[in-house]
């Protein structure tokens, strides 16, 4: 998922609409959450073409969120037929960052981590910040900007992430051998 844009700051992608499903105009959504009890506790969203600018953002209520096959199926009130729901494909569906669900101890979102900067554990050298993260169906990759402007891409485990800081904007990393030459 693409980091949102510093003017969206304010908003979380939690969603996006890929088409219609059933002939009421339900609408089937790929969740970028990791908790999909989530959605049924929600009763309003916005949401936002990718392609415009932030402001034009629609606000929706949710009538009923269910789960069918893996993905997240949305009845928004005021969409009542396919041709309504197609027109919401490639919809982000948004939640103000003020909405997120608190979090335990220890715990952060994933577009918290955009913007910290990453140092080396034992020699303290920055390696650059955050910009965004991929997943590949393996552990989740974080993309980095190095100080040349260059991007790396570094495996967020516990082994190599040792410390998350996100009150400070800093991750701690130990690099395994080799890793930057595999990023040229």
């Amino acid at each position: 998922m693409a980091p949102e844009a510093p003017e969206d700051r304010q908003w979380v992608v939690i969603a996006r609409v890929t088409g219609p499903r059933g002939n009421r105009g339900e609408v089937e959504a790929l969740s970028l959450s990791s908790r999909p009890g989530r959605f049924c506790r929600l009763s309003e969203v916005y949401l936002f073409d990718p392609q415009r600018p932030a402001a034009e953002c629609r606000p929706v209520v949710v009538n009923e969120v269910w789960q069918h096959r893996g993905r997240t199926v949305f009845k928004f009130q005021g969409v009542d037929t396919i041709s309504e729901a197609e027109g919401l494909r490639g919809l982000e569906v948004r939640i103000p960052l003020s909405a997120r669900p608190p979090l335990q101890n220890g715990e952060y979102y994933q577009s918290d981590l955009i913007g910290c900067e990453v140092v080396e554990r034992l020699s303290g050298r920055l390696v650059g910040r955050v910009t965004d993260w991929r997943e590949y169906g393996g552990s989740v990759l974080l993309v980095v900007e190095g100080a040349a402007g260059e991007e790396i891409l570094i495996p967020f485990a516990g082994a190599i992430c040792v410390e998350i800081d996100v009150a400070r904007r800093r991750l701690t990393v130990d690099l395994p051998e080799g890793l930057r030459d595999l990023n040229r």
